[in-house]
């Protein structure tokens, strides 16, 4: 008798299994995560350094220069140049430079902190457009990470500074010595 209900609630069985299945294949999937991307920034500033601080790297009475060209060189590992891009400064000498391309390896040596530096490209001021030292600005400045993180709803960067940078007049009346 056991058998004869089984054969009566067997359709119902594989009915409601076929409807089940149904339900579960047309189910919404849950929306796709979509990874925002991550940009990697380098941010600073551009100075004309005052004649009275020539020679130091003090920009005490120093002004901002917009228009002043910076590059962004990065190497990977084995020192070949991995990125390199001129950024012009904006009002108040301010730079803030999108690494667009800049691929990180998993080397620790490609991270931008050891493999980026920003150095001095040109002046539009013809009474200051000798390249200083000032943070290395000559020969490349380092970059450093300030926990800085931009994050937007579609967007996310990590700042990293470089900097200040400076050029100098090319006519400076020397100091008078006591």
């Amino acid at each position: 008798m056991a058998s004869v209900h089984f054969l009566t609630a067997f359709p119902f069985l594989i009915l409601s299994l076929a409807l089940a299945s149904t339900a579960v294949a047309t189910a919404p999937l849950p929306p796709k995560r979509v990874e925002k991307p991550v940009d990697v920034v380098v941010e600073g500033t551009v100075f004309c350094q005052s004649c009275s601080d020539y020679g130091t790297w003090n920009l005490n009475k120093a002004k901002p220069i917009e228009s002043a060209i910076v590059s962004v060189i990065c190497k990977d590992h084995r020192n070949r140049v991995s990125f390199y891009k001129a950024f012009q400064t904006g009002k108040n000498g301010y730079f803030y430079a999108v690494l667009k391309g800049f691929r990180m390896s998993r080397s620790f040596l490609d991270h931008p902190l050891h493999a980026c530096k920003v150095r001095l490209v040109s002046s539009p001021v013809p009474s200051c457009n000798l390249l200083t030292n000032v943070n290395y600005g000559l020969y490349g400045a380092p970059l450093r990470y300030e926990n800085k993180r931009l994050v937007g709803r579609n967007y996310q960067a990590v700042l990293y500074a470089a900097g200040p940078l400076a050029f100098r007049p090319g006519k400076c009346v020397p100091k008078a010595e006591p």
